[in-house]
């Protein structure tokens, strides 16, 4: 199966930076950033993924101080740095296509995978929280559908950007003052709705001809999105029978797109609350669970909603009526399906919501644990897991000690890396000069 894990100290679990033994995204430092990096390679990780969003969370100063992620690293300067100080793990980031330019983030994106020995991947995102605009000089966010209208554009133009040369552009002749064979430049000439972008990219073409495509966006725009283009797709998914219901209809969309079904690889995000005991892990997690303060539970829930409960009962249940957001729609969809489900009062809703964000919570020692990836694995549901701990450095640590030698000791993982480059861990095709692009 392949794995990958978050890298960031606070946002997984809200309440995660106060445990003793956490380190929180305010305090870190690059060495010890690095010593997360480093332990997710000796474990054989396929990537580590850098989760970002280009603003603090919208809230009242008071409730905003109670909030951990008003702080974290810039992603593409920390996976430049990560680059040169690791040698096989991939690295993988998350870059806006709302509020960036194709042109920047195909030249950064290319300058990391060349840096790196082609290690780099891009999690697309089309930038949910609505806050970001009011960054950006604009007083209103694009809706749902704008958003991926210039998101597929937006990755057309990078992609062909990466085309800008070929393979063996750089002949670097001394002898005859030739630096570049001419016949292997070409010029992109793109005119769009939204980009006008003329190239060439000056930057050589990425070792892995492109960086890993990935697509966390599970609403419809961000599904067909993934179905013509994403090589890997990550997923909120609570149970095994959700998950193998957003593989199929993934794996549908692909094909119906003009692509094979196993053109994309589906990974769902797992907490993992893992110690020896049974009964250990349930008071870890129950631990956590009894740090999160009401006001940023209630704050986050009506984020994630769109829809603001913090004045509403704590003993009733959600609405009948929740209006639609243009924000995060697909997971608005999986919290108001949860709660009436399980018929959740707020108070009950908001601990299981922002604890885990969506993503399944499995608590257990490592053979529970193993077990429950293996069989989301073998019975086609998912093609691995995002591991999110719930705070670092223990999650990662405790799943490293416990649970990965269980999985390799089962043959589901592996225990050396047979490549070099993140396409190679992942057991994906490095993409032919031109292929699939449509100037």
């Amino acid at each position: 199966m392949i794995l990958g894990t978050l890298l960031s100290p606070t946002s997984s679990h809200v309440a995660g930076w106060r445990h003793p033994e956490a380190v929180s995204n305010a305090s870190v430092t690059f060495n010890q950033m690095l010593d997360y990096a480093n332990q997710a390679e000796n474990a054989k990780f396929d990537f580590v993924f850098l989760a970002d969003e280009l603003s603090a969370p919208e809230a009242d100063r008071e409730i905003l101080s109670r909030d951990p992620v008003v702080y974290r690293f810039e992603p593409l300067t920390l996976a430049a740095a990560l680059a040169g100080a690791t040698r096989e793990i991939g690295i993988v980031v998350t870059q806006t296509t709302t509020y960036n330019e194709p042109y920047h983030i195909a030249r950064k994106l290319a300058s990391i995978d060349n840096l790196s020995d082609g290690r780099a991947g891009w999690n697309l995102v089309t930038s949910y929280v609505t806050a970001e605009a009011s960054n950006f000089s604009r007083k209103n966010h694009l809706s749902n559908v704008d958003r991926y209208a210039r998101a597929e554009e937006f990755y057309k133009v990078v992609r062909g950007l990466w085309d800008s040369w070929g393979d063996d552009a750089f002949v670097l002749d001394k002898a005859s003052g030739r630096y570049f064979e001419p016949s292997d430049l070409h010029l992109l000439n793109h005119e769009g709705d939204n980009f006008q972008v003329r190239g060439p990219l000056n930057v050589v073409r990425p070792v892995q001809g492109r960086p890993v495509q990935i697509q966390a966006g599970s609403s419809e725009g961000g599904l067909n999105l993934a179905a013509k283009y994403a090589e890997v797709a990550f997923t909120a998914q609570r149970t095994i029978e959700d998950a193998k219901a957003f593989s199929a209809d993934l794996r549908s969309r692909t094909v119906r797109a003009g692509r094979s079904a196993d053109s994309v690889k589906v990974l769902a995000g797992a907490i993992p609350v893992v110690a020896e005991t049974e009964q250990a892990a349930r008071k870890k997690w129950a631990e956590l669970q009894s740090l999160i303060h009401p006001e940023i539970g209630l704050a986050r829930l009506s984020q994630l909603l769109g829809f603001d409960v913090t004045r509403l009962p704590l003993d009733a249940p959600l609405p009948e009526e929740i209006p639609a957001t243009q924000a995060y729609q697909s997971r608005q969809q999986l919290i108001v399906q949860m709660a009436r489900r399980e018929n959740l009062t707020l108070r009950e809703l908001y601990p299981k919501v922002v604890g885990s964000y969506g993503h399944p919570v499995f608590v257990g020692t490592a053979t529970t644990i193993a077990d429950t990836f293996q069989e989301w694995f073998e019975n086609g549901a998912v093609d691995g897991f995002l591991i999110v701990p719930t705070f670092l450095p223990v999650g990662l640590h405790d799943f490293n000690r416990l649970v990965m030698p269980e999985l390799k000791r089962r043959g589901l993982f592996r225990n050396e890396y047979s490549g070099t480059t993140l396409r190679d861990h992942l057991g994906l095709a490095r993409p032919a000069h031109g292929e699939g692009y449509e100037s």
